[in-house]
């Protein structure tokens, strides 16, 4: 049977279809909707039909979401707010007439890049989303953890650690502030800069501006490298995964792969003594299509 997976993101929602054997067999990428709920309905119901009507069912169907489903059914913790409080998956399942499996979008990305992607045969990955949100996901011998509240790797919603006394602490969708989504995310790069040297730029527009010699945007990318450092050595500490495997939009920030590791090592537990940091930091191997293909073999689980 093919996989049909969908990826909910915060901007865009992408759809994939894969056979049996991986390979990919359809594709479709369309705007993340309104932040009304029905018409997040209609969008991931319009995909499923146009993979239908491709001549590709039958298939099983995965989604990947932000945020988690509580044991009642229900969402939680979706920086996309209008998920939350809601039956996603039992809607979802009465509108495309089929079981429909879901998971985090995160959980779906380290999935997906441990079973055929950067991190492949690496005892233990970590995962990160730092696009429109920031999120993460764990696992072990090819297996995601989730954990009893849904909640492993949700490591976007801790304080971003060893702050400095200067340091902003932007309030968090979450209800608390400083959390390491504001500040390391796309939006969170963006206000930064706003707050520090003015103007509207996006995350990416930031980025081509530095490349080009501006001192300012570089000065941002650079505050930036720093905290991410810091976040993920919290990370290391904790869990001291194989690889560290980045994916979202920030991810696509070349210099982050030789900036980050050489920055983390100052906050890396080593007793005083020397000892180069082995963890590994890599951009997904799939870009922006691994959370999707994720979605698509968790699909598999359906039934």
């Amino acid at each position: 049977m093919n996989r049909l997976g969908i990826d909910l993101g915060g901007t865009k929602t992408e759809a994939v279809v894969l056979g049996p054997d991986g390979a990919e067999r359809w594709r479709r990428r369309v705007p993340t909707p309104s932040a009304r709920y029905e018409d997040t309905l209609a969008a991931i119901g319009m995909l499923v039909d146009a993979a239908r009507q491709a001549g590709h069912a039958p298939f099983s169907i995965g989604i990947g979401t932000p945020g988690s489903l509580t044991p009642a059914g229900v969402m939680k913790n979706a920086n996309s707010e209008a998920l939350n409080g809601r039956p996603l998956q039992r809607d979802l399942v009465a509108l495309v007439g089929q079981p429909v499996a879901m998971a985090n979008d995160a959980n779906c990305l380290v999935l997906s890049e441990a079973t055929d992607g950067a991190g492949a045969g690496a005892p233990v990955v970590f995962a990160a989303i730092i696009g429109t949100g920031t999120g993460a996901g764990i696992a072990v011998h090819g297996r995601v953890l989730t954990g009893p509240n849904g909640l492993a790797g949700e490591w976007g919603h801790n304080p971003l650690p060893w702050r400095e006394p200067d340091e902003p602490a932007p309030p968090c969708y979450c209800g608390r502030r400083g959390c390491i989504e504001t500040l390391v995310s796309g939006p969170g790069l963006a206000r930064d800069h706003a707050a520090r040297h003015g103007g509207a730029l996006t995350a990416e527009q930031i980025a081509t501006a530095a490349q080009a010699g501006d001192a300012p945007c570089r000065a941002t990318l650079e505050r930036h490298a720093h905290r991410l450092a810091r976040a993920l050595a919290s990370v290391i500490n904790l869990l001291d995964p194989d690889v560290i495997v980045l994916g979202g939009g920030v991810s696509r920030m070349a210099h982050l792969y030789e900036r980050v590791p050489a920055l983390w090592g100052d906050w890396v537990f080593s007793g005083g003594v020397k000892d180069p940091v082995r963890t590994r930091l890599l951009p997904a191997l799939h870009g922006d299509a691994s959370g999707v293909r994720g979605a698509a073999w968790i699909g598999a689980t359906a039934g």
